[in-house]
C-alpha cells in the first residue's frame, strides 16, 4: 500500500529566492484557503495538504514536500470586472461590504455578485462578465484574506484591544 505525499508548509512566493517549483495545482479562490486537503497536481501527483492551520493562499506560492516544491496557480473563474472614472471611491464601496477585490490601475476585480454588480452600476461603474484567475488583495493586519461581512458576529480589531457586538444593528444601506 502506497501513501501520497504530504505537504507540512507551504513557501510564499516573495521568500522563494532561486527555488523552482517543479509541479503546480490549480486553484480557484476559495480552494486557495485550506489546512487540510487531498490535491493532484497539474502533473498528476497526488499529495495530502496538512498545515499546521488553515492559510490562505497566493498566486506562485508553494507546497513543501520534502525537497519538492509544487506551485499554487490561480483559476481561472468568474468574475466582474468593474470600471470607471473612480476607480477608488468605487474600491472604497467594494471594501465597505467586506468583499474581495483585485485591484489594478485600470479596473476591479471581484468574484461574480449580482448584488455588488447592480450596486456598483448604480455608483456609475461599468460592468462586465469575465472568466480569469483571482488574485485579490489580502487582509489587513498580515491576516491574508478578507471575510464576508455578518452582522450577527463579533468584531475583535486588531490595535485597539475591544470587541464591537453588533447583533442589533440593521442591515448596511446600500
Amino acid at each position: 500500500m502506497s501513501h501520497s505525499p504530504v505537504s507540512h508548509s507551504i513557501l510564499r512566493a516573495a521568500d522563494l529566492g532561486e527555488r523552482i517549483a517543479t509541479d503546480r495545482v490549480v486553484l480557484d479562490y476559495e480552494d486557495r484557503f485550506l489546512r487540510r486537503k487531498m490535491l493532484t497536481s497539474v502533473g498528476g501527483t497526488e499529495f495530502l495538504v496538512d498545515l499546521p492551520e488553515t492559510l490562505s493562499l497566493n498566486h506562485d506560492d508553494c507546497f513543501v514536500i520534502g525537497d519538492t516544491l509544487i506551485a499554487v496557480e490561480a483559476a481561472e473563474e468568474a468574475l466582474i470586472e468593474v470600471r470607471g472614472h473612480d476607480l477608488v471611491r468605487l474600491a472604497w464601496h467594494i471594501g465597505n461590504r467586506h468583499t474581495p477585490c483585485q485591484i489594478m490601475s485600470d479596473r476591479l476585480l471581484i468574484r461574480q455578485d449580482k448584488v455588488m454588480a447592480d450596486m456598483l452600476a448604480k455608483l456609475g461603474a461599468q460592468v462586465s462578465e469575465i472568466t480569469a484567475p483571482f488574485r485579490p488583495e489580502g487582509g489587513a493586519y498580515g491576516m491574508g484574506r478578507t471575510h464576508g461581512h455578518d452582522h450577527s458576529h463579533v468584531h475583535v480589531h486588531v490595535g485597539h484591544g475591544h470587541s464591537h457586538d453588533h447583533e442589533d444593528e440593521g442591515d448596511e444601506p446600500l
